[in-house]
């Protein structure tokens, strides 16, 4: 399908990391195979996590086995530490499992140790440890939290983001994300360092990936589209954020939600390549597998009916 941008669908992983009730593990694979179908070509299926920090993603190897491989889709696994590259590998050599993986770091050195028990010269290590032993089998994705502002620290500096995102360059990373965790960016500050980013580095494929704490997740973005970004993540309904026992950000902390997002890119002109008629649906079942109203406006009013016919909900 012809799209202008790629959109990650993250409900899976990203979404459901703050749900403390466990979704049934056939209800996952079945909503991340409904994904696949609208036309995302990336989606965030699972967490090689300890089940015992996040519960929800005790059932990852059983959840990736189920999912059938699909050409054109990547299916991505969020790695904590070397372990949870193995299992990955593990996975792989089964035959089914994430051919994407994302190693995550902060740009705040009280995140870091708040987020990932590490200071943030140990987490690199980790980090250098994890993309070693990936040896080239998955299509790697840093992800840069915090990197617009720190719920702990205050304003970040973006020579502290260019730096990640150099480190993550020589450790032969292909996408580099960088994370608004709490929803403080704003449009000219997402213009400056995007913009710059691309300067510095013409050959890193480069993903937005904001929260809409403050209501700000749309505006910024445009504004990353502006500045030539073209991978974006989302969820639908606009949930996840952090970890069910992890509280901050100040009330809703969720992500960007999909339903706002793929209005707002089609009704700009900006093909995001999804199947506009099946998105109401797939709404409505992600609401369905928490049992609640989630926290988008589309999802509620319907796509934007000047879209044309067959977008209505």
């Amino acid at each position: 399908m012809t799209r202008d941008v790629v959109l990650c669908e993250c409900f899976a992983r990203d979404g459901l990391q703050h749900e403390a009730r466990f979704i049934a593990t056939p209800a996952k694979v079945g909503l991340i195979q409904r994904f696949a179908d609208l036309g995302f070509d990336r989606v965030e299926a699972t967490s090689y996590s300890n089940p015992s920090v996040v519960p929800q993603f005790a059932d990852a190897s059983e959840l990736l086995a189920g999912l059938p491989r699909r050409a054109g889709v990547w299916y991505k696994a969020t790695c904590a530490n070397v372990r949870a590259v193995e299992r990955a590998l593990h996975d792989l050599d089964a035959g089914h499992g994430a051919n994407e993986i994302s190693l995550l770091v902060s740009a705040s050195e009280s995140h870091s140790l708040r987020n990932l028990k590490r200071s943030r010269r140990d987490q690199w290590d980790n980090i250098a440890a994890m993309a070693r032993r990936a040896a080239g089998r998955f299509r790697m994705v840093g992800t840069i939290s915090v990197a617009f502002g720190c719920p702990f620290e205050g304003a970040v500096d973006a020579a502290r983001v260019l730096d990640n995102a150099r480190r993550f360059a020589e450790l032969g990373v292909d996408l580099v994300t960088l994370g608004d965790t709490t929803g403080m960016a704003s449009p000219p500050a997402v213009r400056n360092l995007y913009r710059t980013l691309q300067l510095e580095f013409p050959q890193m494929t480069l993903v937005a990936h904001f929260h809409d704490t403050r209501g700000t997740g749309l505006v910024n973005y445009v504004a990353a589209l502006d500045a030539g970004v073209r991978y974006f993540d989302s969820a639908f309904g606009g949930v996840g954020g952090h970890p069910d026992k992890v509280k901050y950000g100040g009330g809703h902390t969720g992500n960007v939600a999909t339903e706002d997002l793929v209005s707002l890119f089609e009704s700009m002109g900006v093909r995001t390549g999804l199947d506009l008629a099946g998105l109401p649906a797939v709404s409505r079942l992600c609401q369905e597998a928490l049992g609640r109203e989630l926290h988008s406006r589309v999802a509620a009013a319907g796509l934007n009916p000047l879209l044309g016919p067959g977008v209505a909900p």
